[in-house]
């Protein structure tokens, strides 16, 4: 927090982004400081164990439903961050009352994503890794020292991010036509035409396993 007031007192013109937090108390917290915007979402990246390391963690359209009326109260806006797989899933965040989506799996096997190209088995991956893997960790602190011990990282680094590998999927520009496509899809069904009109029609309903299994193609041998 003090760190949060010590950037806006040196550039009060600035607009601040801090996270992650995923309950309201944070985001509370976090505005009093004087954020501009809060991210939320704790363990629910495709490469996160967060919450299996610490035990720590809220299930992510909860966390967005509870931190988005806090939000909404101050005028802040929510950026869903984790735990988008899809088009309805970011959808759903944005229906739940977050203000924005960010998405990192989707993209990580684009052309435009940093990571090397792979061949496995004949098909093709890029490699994807969470900022707190021990790959990240080594990154960073041989940029900023140079050298790094890695039997000593091995032993004291505690991780809570993989690295892995994203099946490749061409350029960004495709998936954000089919991620684009899917939420304005999403809009209509609200009867909405607008992301404000969508959260005030959006009804969220509890499904069972078998709800969810009709909801993928089912009884028929995909092509």
């Amino acid at each position: 927090m003090s760190t949060i007031r010590h950037i806006k007192k040196a550039f009060p013109n600035s607009e601040l982004i801090a996270g992650n937090v995923a309950t309201a108390h944070g985001v509370e917290d976090l505005i009093k400081a004087g954020v501009d915007a809060v991210k939320v979402g704790v363990g629910s990246g495709s490469i996160c164990i967060t919450r299996v390391v610490t035990g720590s963690g809220v299930p992510q359209l909860t966390a967005v439903m509870d931190c988005a009326k806090v939000g909404k109260d101050h005028d802040i806006p929510i950026i869903s961050d984790g735990g988008t797989r899809n088009s309805g899933d970011a959808t759903k965040a944005l229906a739940a009352g977050a203000s924005s989506v960010m998405i990192g799996s989707m993209l990580g096997g684009t052309d435009e994503s940093p990571g090397s190209l792979l061949t496995k088995n004949g098909k093709r991956f890029k490699v994807y890794r969470g900022m707190a893997s021990l790959a990240a960790s080594l990154g960073r602190k041989t940029k900023e020292n140079g050298n790094v011990s890695l039997e000593d990282d091995l032993n004291d680094y505690v991780a809570e991010g993989v690295e892995a590998m994203a099946p490749y999927r061409g350029t960004v520009t495709d998936i954000l036509k089919q991620l684009t496509g899917g939420v304005r899809s999403g809009l209509s069904y609200c009867g909405a035409h607008s992301i404000l009109q969508m959260q005030e029609n959006a009804e969220f309903i509890k499904i069972s396993r078998a709800g969810l299994a009709e909801s993928e193609p089912h009884d028929v041998s995909l092509m």
